[in-house]
């Protein structure tokens, strides 16, 4: 059939479909803190088992309401099953791979690593506190900066009083780093 005449829903080529979280870089591991792993853990038995079975029986409602190309339960219903299945997909392969890492468990405290929440003086003398966390449970509203970004990686292996250059949108700065603290 011609592409003249498809619907855009029509399509279930998953290639059409959004992202569903940041990408990996190749060859790493995917490290999360126990937190992290346990919201994703969370999510995904949340959508599988609460709203998954609520969608497919709004779906079976509506299929049993007769014609389904205009039976918007019916319609809104197969989008977002094809939606968490998706999300439900990417969550197995993002837990399968997880590897958390345990501050608990760091023997070198002043040094910068994975889960390290660290304040940093910039060169306006302005302070910033951010945590090192793992690329599925970043959130800089709540400063919490994936550990493959440019300013944790400028900051990985630092110590209180190092000084690392950072690139931002308006060139290269140098940060201090004033303190670094681990979760117990």
């Amino acid at each position: 059939m011609s592409k003249a005449f498809t619907k855009e829903t029509d399509s279930d080529d998953e290639d059409d479909l959004p992202d569903d979280g940041p990408v990996l870089p190749a060859g790493t591991k995917n490290y999360m803190t126990a937190a992290g792993f346990e919201a994703l853990r969370r999510e995904y038995r949340d959508l599988l088992h609460v709203e998954r079975p609520k969608i497919v029986e709004v779906v079976s409602w509506a299929a049993g309401n007769g014609d389904r190309s205009e039976n918007g339960d019916y319609l809104y219903g197969k989008k977002r099953l094809r939606e968490i299945d998706r999300r439900v997909r990417f969550l197995s392969k993002r837990l399968e791979i997880a590897e958390v890492v345990d501050p608990k468990q760091r023997t070198n405290f002043d040094q910068i690593f994975f889960g390290a929440t660290v304040t940093y003086a910039r060169e306006d003398d302005s302070e910033h506190t951010i945590t090192i966390v793992g690329v599925d449970e970043a959130d800089v509203d709540k400063g919490q900066v994936s550990w493959i970004s440019p300013i944790a990686r400028a900051l990985l292996k630092a110590r209180v009083g190092d000084t690392v250059e950072i690139r931002t949108p308006t060139g290269r700065e140098t940060i201090e780093v004033v303190k670094i603290a681990y979760e117990r």
